[in-house]
């Protein structure tokens, strides 16, 4: 048994969320879908033709868009909708939740800012998520990191909002009891921070933001966001990957 995790770019790995998952004993296979599928037991595996041992999906970020419409796109979006239609525990993050929303058909567009949201920012919750355990112990506001410049406009059927910022009206949610997606990177180091606000991308430039400032101040208010996202994994971990039974297809 294992948690597929489906990974979209070297820099985009399951960080903390990996780090608790593999404490508690859970396998992880990660899938490399920007890289070609490699022969073997060995080589780099995409999207699998089955649920067989299968007892979560986690779908990481990349800096590609969901309209970017490349190959391996509509494969795992199908598998997520699957996973999702079995109740196998889901999570997606950045990317991963904006994959998730088209997949059971909701609507991804540009920001309404019509800028990009980078860098520490605060993220609120909504009143329904005060009494979701996957967000117990997280405060009301609570800064959190950002690097996308896309959102879920519109979200599935059935869907609900816990988190929200300025700039993004959805920065979490959820969809029936065993789905879970999240706009912000609460996975990272501070390394992993650095490497994305001096990655180039050029999200950056039009965010408006100077990537050294953007990272000082996530140095500055990266002991609470450690702690917060800390508590999120072990939640998500606890709760949801390893509270899950089996549901009979």
């Amino acid at each position: 048994m294992a948690i597929i995790v489906f990974q979209h770019a070297e820099s985009e790995h399951p960080g903390r969320l990996g780090d608790e998952l593999r404490r508690l004993g859970v396998r992880l296979d990660i899938r490399r879908l920007d890289l070609p599928a490699g022969p073997g037991s060995q080589g780099n595996k995409h999207v699998p033709p089955d649920f067989d041992e299968v007892e979560g999906v986690i779908s990481l970020g990349g800096p590609m868009m969901v309209s970017d419409h490349l190959p391996w796109m509509q494969p795992e979006m199908d598998f997520l909708a699957e996973a999702h239609r079995r109740q196998v525990p889901l999570v997606g993050v950045c990317l991963g939740a904006q994959l998730i929303a088209k997949a059971l058909g909701g609507e991804v567009s540009a920001l309404a800012s019509g800028k990009p949201e980078w860098g520490m920012l605060p993220v609120r919750q909504h009143p329904v998520a005060n009494t979701d355990i996957i967000l117990a112990g997280v405060p009301w506001t609570t800064p959190q990191f950002h690097c996308h410049g896309q959102e879920v406009s519109k979200l599935p059927a059935g869907a609900a909002t816990l988190q929200y910022s300025d700039a993004c009206k959805v920065q979490s949610y959820r969809v029936g009891l065993r789905t879970y997606a999240f706009q912000y990177h609460f996975e990272c180091s501070l390394a992993d921070m650095r490497g994305h606000l001096f990655s180039g991308d050029a999200q950056i430039a039009q965010a408006g933001i100077d990537p050294s400032a953007a990272f000082a101040d996530a140095k500055a208010q990266y002991e609470t966001y450690d702690r917060v996202s800390r508590r999120l994994c072990e939640n998500l971990a606890m709760y949801l990957f390893m509270a899950a039974s089996p549901v009979p297809a």
